[in-house]
């Protein structure tokens, strides 16, 4: 009832002061800050719809700052909620949202009551309330349902009544409406198809113009395009035309006359082009006169700056700079010693080229020329080589200067070389020293194995010995054949039982060879056996097998096959025959 306090309090909610009627209840700026209602949409694009990207969605605003205020209306009063409360919460916005949901109203709550408190908002389209103290609120526009979010969390008390049914804490949110999600999708279709259009119109503006359109021959059109074959200016589009007519089959006996004179007119312009391609050449000829003059100089001041470099480099000179002023200065001195030996280069193959050029037809239509020609050659050869030369000793100079450098830094690389050099001759040595104890150790190990095999030798030796003596002594004078038959029978079967085998090693070794050249019916040779029996006993010698064959022929046998630097000797497994003749 009271204006002033009225308008105090919509002072400190930050919005326009209003009356009870037909004023605004909240303002555009503080729900929407700078919201433009032109855009036309504020809600997310849906992706799958077309005319995506076509309408930037709004900035997101920061938190509205300040503490809701007490607003009154003619039938109820909202009381703002508890500031140390956190905000009410919202779903996530549909696309095209004007329709909001309204809950937690007072039981007493009319349609006339929440039209008076949300018609201030914006202008409401359609209230549809339920019985259950919630209601939905449609809009005309998407920004007027921010307005009424700003609502969500009020009080509402009837009037000054403190009775249950007259008061509740509202709740504002988006609703999901069919009708705006079909007003939504109807804008973004709308929008699309004005920006195909807008690429249309852009698309055919930038396209390029098409050919105007050949028109057919007949004897007035024939005389105009004589006309403009005559035209420079108009030679091209004309000779379009006259190409056009000759591929349509417009020559026949009757217009052979005409298409004659209009190709007769068509070959004239042939001087015409000549002459301009000449004019063009002498233009060409003098721009390489020129830029071959401005390389010369430009190779003329990197000798000059060529020449400061090499004078700071001597060593009345040099001595005075620090390490790093003579490190940045032997950097620029090979920049630039690159770049005036790629201008001389390139100032070469110029030259080249123009010597290529030359041809003996061109000296024998223009003598004048020629002799021009040949006095400015021999002066331009007169100044390269005088440049050449002056090029030559500045690298003299250079190469002088690096050449002292490379001197004192072979004499302290030279040292580390040789440190380097006997650091390997000692290694080298090392190894071969390693070598050579290696060498000896194998050498000592077949030593041992020959005095082995040596004091075998000598064992067997003494045992044959013995038996000879023996068999001298049994043998009488005067015994018959008969007798002495009989004891060499005996003594023999004596030594078969005994047998000449003389451990367990040679029997395995006996059942392994047996086993082997039985399985080779052709025969082998020693080494093809050795290294098959070297796989089970590697400290078994060729020449122990050889031994333990010989003593035993009447299983083994060696034979000899091939010719001459094919001899071959096999030996072959014969136990089977000797027990069938025995």
């Amino acid at each position: 009832t009271d204006p002033g306090a009225w308008a105090t309090a919509m002072n400190n909610l930050g919005i326009v002061p209003m009356g009870l009627a037909g004023q605004q209840l909240v303002s555009d700026s503080i729900c929407i800050q700078g919201f433009d209602p032109n855009l036309g949409i504020i809600a997310p694009i849906n992706p799958m719809m077309a005319g995506i990207s076509l309408v930037p969605p709004p900035p997101v605003q920061p938190e509205l700052p300040g503490i809701k205020e007490f607003i009154h209306c003619k039938s109820c009063t909202l009381f703002p909620q508890n500031p140390n409360l956190p905000p009410p919460s919202t779903r996530e916005r549909p696309p095209g949202c004007k329709t909001v949901f309204v809950g937690g109203l007072p039981e007493n709550a009319s349609e006339e009551i929440i039209r008076e408190v949300f018609d201030q908002c914006g202008e409401i389209v359609a209230i549809r309330k339920s019985k259950k103290n919630f209601c939905h609120i449609r809009f005309s526009e998407e920004f007027m349902v921010d307005k009424a979010i700003y609502l969500s969390g009020y009080r509402m008390r009837i009037g000054s009544s403190t009775d249950k049914k007259d008061s509740g804490r509202i709740h504002v949110d988006f609703a999901q409406a069919r009708d705006d999600l079909y007003e939504w999708e109807c804008k973004q279709r709308l929008l699309a198809r004005e920006e195909r259009h807008r690429r249309k119109v852009q698309e055919d503006r930038l396209r390029p113009p098409s050919p105007p359109p050949i028109m057919h021959y007949s004897e007035h059109e024939a005389g105009l395009l004589a006309e403009r074959l005559k035209d420079d200016n108009k030679f091209s589009e004309a000779t379009a035309v006259l190409f056009t007519w000759i591929e349509r089959g417009e020559v026949n006996r009757r217009t052979a006359n005409h298409f004659y004179s209009m190709i007769q007119s068509a070959n004239s312009h042939v001087r015409r082009l000549m002459s301009e391609k000449a004019q063009h050449e002498e233009e060409m000829e003098l721009a390489k006169e020129q830029f071959k003059n401005s390389l010369l100089a430009i190779l003329t001041q990197f000798e000059q700056i060529t020449a400061v470099f090499t004078a700071a480099t001597r060593q009345k000179a040099w001595d005075h700079f620090t390490k790093a002023q003579r490190k940045n200065i032997d950097i620029w001195r090979k920049q630039c010693e690159e770049l005036r030996n790629a201008h001389s280069e390139e100032i070469m193959g110029i030259r080249r080229e123009e010597e290529m050029e030359m041809s003996d037809e061109d000296l024998e239509e223009n003598p004048c020329k020629k002799v021009r020609m040949e006095d400015s050659a021999l002066a331009v050869q007169t100044c390269a080589l005088r440049e050449e030369n002056d090029s030559l000793r500045w690298q003299l100079d250079a190469y002088r200067n690096e050449v002292e450098l490379l001197k004192k830094e072979q004499g302290k690389a030279q040292r580390a070389d040789d440190e380097h050099m006997h650091d390997n001759q000692l290694h080298f040595l090392q190894q071969s020293m390693h070598g050579m104890q290696q060498q000896l150790l194998r050498l000592q190990e077949e030593l041992k194995e020959k005095e082995l095999e040596l004091e075998q030798a000598q064992v067997e030796q003494r045992h044959l010995e013995g038996e000879i003596s023996n068999l001298r002594v049994r043998v009488r004078p005067g015994m018959n054949g008969t007798a002495v038959l009989y004891h060499h029978q005996e003594k023999k079967n004596e030594l078969a039982m005994r047998g000449p085998l003389r451990s367990e090693k040679e029997a395995l070794l006996l059942g392994i060879i047996s086993t082997f050249l039985h399985v080779h019916p052709f025969g082998a040779n020693i080494e093809y056996l050795w290294s098959y029996i070297q796989r089970l006993d590697a400290k078994v010698s060729p020449s122990e097998l050889e031994r333990l064959m010989v003593r035993l022929p009447n299983m083994f046998k060696q034979e000899f096959s091939g010719v001459g630097a094919t001899l071959e000797k096999r030996w072959k497994f014969c136990g089977f025959e000797a027990l069938n003749s025995a």
